[in-house]
């Protein structure tokens, strides 16, 4: 096989003459690193995407989400939480009550979800007291006996893009408006109640810091007038990936008319839509691969044209035609081993480039701030076997072509 690469590495050297072959050699090679550089882009901007999304969501969110099947409420939930707290794979257990309200400061409002929280519980299943700003969680604190009223209006936590959208600041009174009124004979009257605006959070996940804000539970217990009473009792597991499997020995623990929720159903379809990218992105970037064969194709048949009088003379002289072919397949392997290198060289320094310099993002769009580069070893092996192995599909039909050229014919007008 020596002799075959020497040959191949000598045909690739391109004299003045063969300026054009050497012109479509180089072009080749600038394809197939092109192509296997945005191969490598685009899978880690994909990875990226997923790793961000899937982290923040699992650490803004609880792995597993108890709540009863009829939607009326946790009843006796201090008993049932203790006991719950103690299962096997359970590392955390946290109350809550939640309800879709308005939130307005002044002229502008915006629909948010409150949950009414224990700070000290809710920070052990979920990260998104972690981004308040200073003091503001320990203004959600229980306290003995709540006041009402003028300046010691109770407490609320925003995300920032939601109060921003309101235009509220910190130390400003809002106004939330509950569905879960007082009947009368004109029907549900919505509750009014004033809070204090005591801080904001920002997770850098859009859907939580424009949707969310959070409140004491005895508050959310008067404001949604479900007194002693929970929505959901959040739990934090030792394995993320096996969330479904302890969701349901929680539900068998927790006894009839009781469901389970984990992450995994609450994202089904974002991480489905993820996937379903990824693997579009490598097909259609892998195009630019396959054009980068063709010109592979082009490159070595012009070669076999030019070199048909040294490919007669070398048969001539006892070559085989296998080790013909095998020489025009090992100038398809260099462009393509080359072309490779190449790519995977810049396509990971990209990567790298990409991730250290923290493209921004508009958050509304793509539910995260700065775009992600995750580039994974796999992923460059991957890429590397389809490069090579278009490229040198690509070399078939000309190294077929020039172990089958008749060194008589070849050479009967030279």
């Amino acid at each position: 096989m020596r002799f075959e690469f020497f040959v191949a590495a000598r045909y690739l050297r391109a004299k003045r003459r063969q300026a054009v072959v050497g012109v479509v050699t180089t072009i080749s090679i600038a394809g197939v690193a092109a192509g296997v550089a945005a191969l490598i882009i685009a899978l880690a901007i994909t990875n990226g995407m997923r790793r961000d999304l899937q982290d923040r969501l699992v650490d803004s969110s609880a792995h597993v989400q108890l709540m009863r099947v009829k939607a009326d409420g946790i009843k006796d939930w201090q008993p049932l939480l203790e006991r719950l707290r103690g299962l096997p794979h359970v590392t955390a257990a946290s109350p809550g009550i939640y309800e879709q309200v308005m939130v307005a400061y002044k002229a502008r409002d915006s629909g948010a979800l409150i949950e009414g929280i224990l700070p000290d519980q809710e920070k052990t299943v979920s990260s998104l007291l972690s981004t308040a700003t200073p003091g503001a969680v320990r203004a959600l604190e229980p306290q003995a006996e709540p006041k009402t009223g003028g300046a010691s209006d109770p407490p609320i936590l925003l995300g920032k893009d939601l109060a921003d959208s309101i235009g509220a600041m910190v130390g400003d009174t809002v106004t939330l408006i509950s569905p879960q009124g007082d009947l009368t004979p004109m029907g549900v009257i919505p509750l009014f109640r004033r809070f204090r605006l005591v801080g904001t959070y920002h997770s850098g996940f859009y859907q939580y810091d424009a949707q969310m804000g959070f409140m004491r539970l005895a508050d959310a217990q008067r404001l949604f007038d479900e007194p002693d009473l929970l929505s959901v009792i959040s739990f934090k597991v030792d394995n993320m990936n096996r969330a479904p499997e302890i969701g349901r020995s929680i539900e068998e623990a927790a006894g009839p008319g009781f469901m389970t929720n984990n992450w995994m159903e609450q994202n089904r379809e974002l991480f489905r839509a993820l996937r379903l990218e990824q693997y579009v992105t490598f097909i259609v970037i892998a195009l630019i691969v396959i054009v980068a064969a063709l010109n592979i194709l082009i490159a070595l048949t012009m070669m076999v044209m030019e070199k048909t009088r040294d490919i007669a003379v070398l048969m001539s002289f006892g070559v085989e035609p296998t080790q013909v072919r095998n020489i025009f397949l090992m100038q398809g392997f260099l462009i393509s081993i080359v072309g490779t290198a190449l790519g995977l060289v810049l396509g990971y320094v990209a990567a790298w480039a990409g991730g250290y310099y923290h493209i921004p993002l508009s958050p509304d769009v793509y539910s995260i701030d700065t775009l992600p580069f995750a580039p994974r070893p796999l992923d460059g092996v991957i890429v590397s076997a389809v490069s090579i192995g278009i490229s040198l599909l690509a070399t078939l039909y000309p190294s077929f072509a020039a172990s089958h050229v008749l060194p008589a014919e070849a050479l009967r007008y030279e």
